[in-house]
């Protein structure tokens, strides 16, 4: 059984809604401090009230984008704050869906803004020696299956995605001489907030004709990130692990 202790702190970004509050929650559920970032106040506040014990749950009110290349000092800050930490979920994100003959560039940097270069500059933080507990601490990120498969219309996103993918693993080799270890999960359609606000009916349609078990939950995503920050995974980085019913 997985359990933690609430010395073990975890930051877990996104953590207002979707697959980060599912995270936070079970993190908290199963013994561990949570620090929970997300933009919206109301929402963090809606999360903590969720918690089995609301009194090792810890929000901070950030929107990770507006400075990015502060974030390695941000991560230090939170561990003068609260301690050194255990481990890290990058669970903030936001998807688009649009052809190349659409293709923004302002746009495109939005979207590689929140998911790529903040969890890139979140992991730097955390990688300092100063931040973390050592050998045993685990970062998880989350990436997307929009990275392997590369339907249409994920120009970007499927493009941010990959790069997140890829710069992770190549860090984990970095990290790894610390006894830290890092790793990607790559979700097909997950039931959140973010699926249904950005709709493709063409892949919905394609993914509720082939997903034997049906489109998957939040709950889904969280038991697996909480397996790889888990000492249970502990001969386990720089993979990037399928979570799509078997589809790919």
């Amino acid at each position: 059984m997985i359990s933690f202790t609430s010395d073990q702190r975890y930051i877990v970004t996104g953590a207002s809604s979707g697959i980060g509050e599912s995270v936070a929650l079970l993190l908290n559920e199963l013994g561990a401090a949570v620090i929970g970032i997300g933009r919206s106040r109301e929402r963090l506040d809606g999360m903590k009230a969720k918690a089995k014990y609301p009194e090792n749950v810890f929000l901070e009110q950030k929107d990770l984008t507006e400075d990015i290349e502060g974030l390695p000092a941000y991560v230090k800050a939170l561990k003068d704050k609260y301690g050194k930490f255990q481990g890290m979920a990058l669970c903030a994100g936001i998807g688009r869906t649009a052809p190349l003959n659409a293709f923004d560039l302002s746009e495109a940097r939005k979207i590689f803004d929140i998911d790529y270069f903040a969890p890139l500059m979140m992991t730097k933080g955390f990688a300092d020696r100063r931040v973390n507990t050592g050998r045993g601490a685990a970062i998880v990120a989350i990436s997307s299956i929009a990275g392997i498969s590369c339907e249409k219309g994920l120009v970007t996103y499927g493009g941010a995605k990959a790069a997140l993918s890829a710069s992770l693993k190549a860090a984990s080799r970095e990290v790894g001489t610390q006894g830290i270890r890092i790793n990607c999960i790559s979700p097909s359609f997950i039931n959140t907030p973010m699926t249904q606000s950005t709709p493709n009916e063409e892949l919905l349609e394609k993914a509720s004709k082939e997903y034997l078990f049906g489109f998957g939950t939040v709950s889904d995503a969280a038991n697996m990130i909480i397996f790889l920050l888990s000492d249970k995974s502990k001969w386990i980085t720089g993979q990037n692990y399928i979570l799509d019913c078997g589809t790919y």
